[in-house]
């Protein structure tokens, strides 16, 4: 049928009848809030290029916790800040690192939220790459045995899923291995599969302080430009041993997550990272946009691009909205 029997304007006639016709809708439960631990006591410091994100000492990271859990948010993906970095980011597996007690803490009084952990060794090291430096690049195969025993670390801390973010070829393979040997078949992996070698991801390294003192990542991260590549490391993270993959960064690349979904018809997630939610604040900030209208605009697109799961500094904002 075509025009004037077909009108299509007759379903956006009223709130109701676009609500009821909706095809994409957002869930707390699509949500996942990125969370900064940082060593000290009383601390808790705004991340300037991130209004409203902090490094937060474990006091107020406890407290921030309680009040994600309280909004409904069932999901938090940690990143530490070591009180000391050097060449092979030690910190990051050991016993009392910052992340490994500030998953204690929150299982003692917040038992109900779910805690994933990012692995990489960015945060930790001294000279800021992901991994082992060798001839001034990363080593890939040094660097798989500290991540999967970064990994182990977090979860015998009680971590309920680890999310390897380095890049390194066969890190997905290396970690389900450890985690099997170790008792850990049921913890699940959420890789990031498809990470790109993005100019986003500005603000992170100045709230993480993992920034590379030489360099860059494009080495082991991927080209912009490519997409095939994508369902190439999609795939071989599936077949490693991933639960999640995931696509990162996410508005520059909904064509990755929707070509990820039904291609591989596996849970998606994507990262709606730093750069993404600075520059909207900013011009909010400004006044030169909506910002609430426009945050709402962009989960919308990253959820009917075909994510399951929204990793977002946004989170709190959205959960607020939904309560309502």
């Amino acid at each position: 049928m075509s025009f004037p029997i077909t009108r299509l304007r007759r379903l956006r006639s009223n709130e109701t009848l676009r609500n009821m016709v909706r095809e994409t809708s957002l869930s707390v439960n699509d949500l996942i809030y990125p969370l900064f631990v940082c060593p000290g006591q009383n601390v808790k410091k705004e991340i300037n290029s991130m209004p409203g994100n902090f490094q937060m000492s474990l006091d107020h990271f406890v407290e921030e916790c309680k009040q994600v859990r309280d909004l409904g948010i069932p999901a938090v993906i940690l990143f530490g800040i070591p009180e000391k970095k050097d060449l092979l980011g030690s910190d990051s597996y050991v016993e009392n690192g910052i992340i490994q007690k500030a998953i204690r803490a929150v299982k003692e009084k917040v038992p109900d939220l779910f805690i994933i952990t990012d692995v990489c060794l960015c945060e930790y090291t001294s000279h800021g790459h992901c991994g082992v430096i060798k001839n001034n690049d990363v080593h890939n195969d040094k660097t798989l045995t500290l991540l999967a025993k970064q990994a182990l670390s977090h979860v015998q801390a009680g971590a309920d899923m680890v999310a390897p973010s380095d890049m390194m070829d066969g890190r997905v393979a290396e970690i389900r291995k450890v985690l099997d040997e170790n008792n850990f078949t049921n913890l699940p992996i959420m890789a990031y599969s498809a990470k790109y070698a993005s100019a986003f991801y500005g603000p992170f390294r100045e709230a993480a302080e993992s920034a590379p003192q030489f360099g860059d990542r494009r080495s082991y991260q991927m080209d912009p430009a490519n997409g095939d590549e994508a369902m190439r490391e999609i795939e071989l993270d599936i077949q490693e041993g991933a639960d999640i993959i995931m696509v990162k960064p996410a508005l520059s690349y909904l064509d990755i997550i929707y070509r990820a979904k039904t291609t591989f018809n596996i849970p998606v997630a994507a990262y709606n990272v730093s750069g993404e939610f600075s520059m909207i604040q900013a011009a909010a900030r400004n006044g030169w946009v909506d910002g609430q209208k426009i945050m709402n605009e962009v989960l919308l697109s990253i959820k009917r691009a075909g994510a399951d799961i929204i990793l977002t500094y946004f989170a709190k904002d959205v959960a607020k909205i939904l309560k309502k």
